[in-house]
């Protein structure tokens, strides 16, 4: 009876061991739950969004406003549409401008929102149209390695 009494505890402990680590990780992760009827969708579309994932934040001055909820490719555009679920406590105007931004160097990226000056709100279901694409870094070094071999190639000729 003893042994099954020490069985029993032994269990128990893993058990809550185990749910620990579950919500720590989902803390780490960002990936908490996000009750959908606090949020209200808005969509904006981007010519190139890097390396910008679902859940991925969405922030203004650095606060945390909302959450990327889905992307996918418009077949007519050819364009990157993103679906944003951002706060009902946050009211942002109908010419807030959406951009892909990098945390730090080379952190994760999320949706930089810069409200503008319109009084008219944003509602659900509406778009974002003033975007800026995100800033890929390949493509950076490759244009910068690119002038250096132009203007190396121009000097030499003389």
């Amino acid at each position: 009876m003893n042994r099954t009494l020490m069985d029993f505890w032994v269990g128990l402990f893993v058990l809550l061991g185990m749910a620990a680590l579950v919500f720590v990780a989902l803390r780490v992760a960002n990936q908490t739950t996000v009750n959908q009827s606090e949020t209200y969708p808005v969509i904006a579309s981007f010519s190139n969004i890097g390396g910008l994932k679902v859940r991925s934040p969405v922030k203004s001055a650095g606060v945390t406003v909302g959450r990327v909820t889905h992307i996918e490719l418009d077949p007519s555009s050819y364009q990157a549409k993103v679906s944003l679920a951002l706060s009902k406590k946050y009211s942002f105007s109908s010419d807030t401008a959406a951009s892909i931004l990098t945390s730090g160097l080379l952190g994760e990226q999320y949706v930089g929102l810069e409200p503008g000056g319109e009084t008219e709100m944003l509602k659900a279901g509406d778009s974002i149209t003033l975007t800026s694409s995100a800033l890929v870094l390949e493509n950076l070094i490759g244009k910068f390695v690119m002038s250096k071999v132009s203007t190396s190639d121009t000097s030499g000729e003389q």
